[in-house]
């Protein structure tokens, strides 16, 4: 896909104003609890004992990139990466083994205090794909630098968010903010920096499988009364490993193309 022909520092600024206005526009917005209804997922059928079953087992596959990610990353050569971010690249994996445990525990009992341990997990490995996105497409040193701030501000979304519960007033919003503004930064990235690397396409799909499992969640109900064996939100897991399956892969082939 061809690039924005625009200076580096144009577009490093355009990055910037979009998280400045992301950052600004949550703020603005009034508090946001969280519903109780979202633990009521539609498929809450037991299996061998397992409650929610579905839910819970189909995490599984996360834990299975994460450790493939993990073991290929001891394998000189098997994955290439930006090495002065490969810890950014161990803590996804990592974190995705973590998710598997984690979103296995909050749907085994669906709770406000188990939901914790399901989205901190997911944080740390959306903090963990961005740096290296970051420093694959714009700048390795900015990357070094944001890596930590970003991690730590992922858990304290967490932190805040659980406090806030607990207190009566919940509030989501640095958690949607660590959440998505990522995920929307992510293709303004694609479109405007140029990569060292082929497989250029791989992100892409990426990005889809991630929009994909976000409709899943939003048609649980929806998925469930259609196909009675699996719901909408099984699938979220199912397609969001999915993307994750394709990013390690994307790092396992690619080639670099230019320093």
């Amino acid at each position: 896909m061809p690039k924005v022909n625009l200076s580096t520092i144009t577009k490093i600024q355009i990055l910037s104003a979009v998280c400045l206005l992301g950052i600004i526009g949550i703020f603005f917005a009034p508090p946001i609890a969280q519903n109780p209804a979202y633990h009521q997922f539609a498929d809450q059928s037991t299996l061998a004992s397992i409650p929610n079953a579905m839910n819970v087992l189909s995490n599984i596959f996360f834990a299975w990139v994460g450790l493939a990610g993990l073991l290929l990353l001891t394998k000189q050569h098997s994955l290439t990466l930006v090495e002065s971010l490969k810890y950014a690249y161990a803590l996804f994996f990592a974190g995705l083994i973590l998710v598997a445990f984690g979103s296995g525990y909050y749907h085994w009992i669906p709770d406000n205090q188990t939901l914790v341990w399901d989205r901190l997990p997911m944080t740390i490995a959306f903090m963990s794909f961005f740096p290296a996105l970051l420093a694959e497409r714009v700048s390795p040193s900015i990357s070094a630098k944001l890596f930590p701030v970003l991690v730590v501000a992922g858990v304290a979304s967490i932190v805040y968010w659980s406090l806030s519960e607990q207190a009566g007033h919940g509030d989501l919003r640095p958690y949607a903010l660590v959440q998505f503004l990522p995920m929307l930064l992510t293709p303004l990235i694609l479109l405007l920096f140029d990569s060292r690397y082929d497989r250029s396409s791989d992100l892409w799909w990426v990005l889809f499988w991630y929009l994909v499992a976000k409709i899943f969640e939003a048609t649980d109900q929806l998925i469930y009364d259609w196909l009675i064996v699996v719901s909408g939100h099984s699938l979220k897991h199912i397609a969001a490993s999915i993307g994750c399956f394709i990013y390690l892969r994307h790092l396992h082939r690619r080639q670099l193309v230019h320093s």
